[in-house]
């Protein structure tokens, strides 16, 4: 209260509240994770990996319906977007061949359905995420939004910033920014290619 006075005498505005990088899970801690949905049996971890490497929030996961899936294109639609908007997301091969079989002959639906056939509410694949991570013994706070920061692989892997947006369905290039944080390997590489690229390695 003390400082909204202060600024108001001095006709300062308010700061920008910092955003703060992105947690996220590591590789090994992803590979634990993945791993452990599999054994606990069921649809658990086809549902956890295709969450994880569509990139999908949790609210866009629950609504793709089988007809959202493409196998030949190895693609996934993603109808109901933020903002309404749509957009397709690639999804890997081997991940695609293991949905087309998780689907049998089904026709109709959503992607992933409770036993009474039912689409998976947002809070229900929270929960998911939350027993599947403490069972993988993992201590960070996991939480579906963090499984979205598979941003960070990419752009480790060299995809371009502005593609990793339009992957992720954001508006905003600095929205993508935040997941671009620098890892040590990602240090590494770019301290040894501006060393090379002067002579001083070899």
């Amino acid at each position: 209260m003390f400082g909204k006075h202060v600024r108001s005498r001095l006709e300062l505005e308010r700061p920008a509240k910092r955003r703060t990088v992105v947690d996220r899970l590591s590789q090994d801690e992803s590979k634990r994770f993945i791993a452990h949905a599999y054994r606990a049996g069921g649809q658990r971890g086809l549902l956890v990996k295709t969450l994880l490497f569509s990139g999908a929030r949790v609210s866009e996961f629950v609504a793709i319906r089988v007809n959202d899936f493409f196998l030949e294109e190895t693609m996934l639609h993603i109808r109901k977007g933020k903002g309404r908007k749509e957009r397709y997301v690639p999804i890997l091969p081997d991940l695609a061949q293991e949905l087309r079989t998780h689907l049998g002959d089904r026709k109709a639906g959503h992607l992933f359905e409770t036993r009474s056939a039912r689409p998976y509410s947002p809070r229900r694949v929270q929960q998911l995420v939350k027993e599947i991570a403490t069972g993988a013994g993992i201590t960070k706070r996991v939480f579906p939004h963090l499984l979205h920061t598979v941003a960070q692989g990419l752009l480790e892997g060299g995809m371009p910033l502005d593609q990793v947006q339009k992957f992720l369905g954001h508006e905003k290039l600095e929205t993508t920014q935040i997941y671009a944080q620098s890892s040590p390997r990602m240090i590494q590489d770019s301290y040894r290619r501006a060393l090379s690229a002067g002579g001083e390695v070899r």
